[in-house]
């Protein structure tokens, strides 16, 4: 691995698992001191439907996720498992945020039990995917899907499920 000097600094490219894991960190970090003393204060000021569309929002988007099917966007040989658990599990991600969205537009009665599913299947997609650090290796352009849409979306379901045991079972 090359070497260069920078004001008498020696750096050198790191591998990418490092690359990968202190962006991952660094962004969830960001989202976190964002979410916190910014976001939540404005959030507590609106009525409960809108809080939950606005932190279901980003996870209409999840469909992104159906990028590591795609050839070249990932390299060829991603691991098949993590490619196709990772890509359909963001896709029923994303159609059950929908419904959400949808449930709580309509204010119906399955809202809060959609959003409950949503949560569950959500983060369950979200932790197999970490969990299959050896396809770090295999992101090409999908880079940015887990060093920055996951950590804002682990941040939005943290948010989501925090608020979810005071609503009981509706969102009256």
């Amino acid at each position: 691995m090359e070497q260069i000097e920078i004001f008498g600094i020696v750096l050198a490219q790191p591998e990418k698992p490092l690359v990968f894991l202190t962006q991952f960190i660094l962004s969830v970090a960001a989202f976190g001191l964002i979410a916190r003393p910014m976001v939540r204060p404005w959030l507590d000021t609106l009525d409960v439907r809108t809080v939950l569309m606005i932190l279901l929002l980003p996870h209409a988007f999840r469909h992104i996720g159906l990028s590591f099917l795609v050839s070249g966007l990932v390299t060829d040989d991603i691991p098949t498992f993590f490619a196709v658990t990772a890509g359909y599990g963001d896709l029923l991600s994303a159609l059950l945020a929908m419904g959400a969205l949808l449930a709580l537009q309509r204010q119906g009665a399955i809202a809060v039990p959609l959003i409950w599913i949503f949560s569950v299947v959500g983060i369950v997609d979200l932790v197999n995917a970490l969990r299959q650090a050896e396809a770090v290796m295999h992101f090409q352009s999908s880079w940015y899907i887990p060093t920055f849409i996951v950590p804002l979306l682990l941040i939005t379901h943290a948010m989501i499920v925090a608020r979810l045991p005071r609503l009981g079972g509706s969102l009256k």
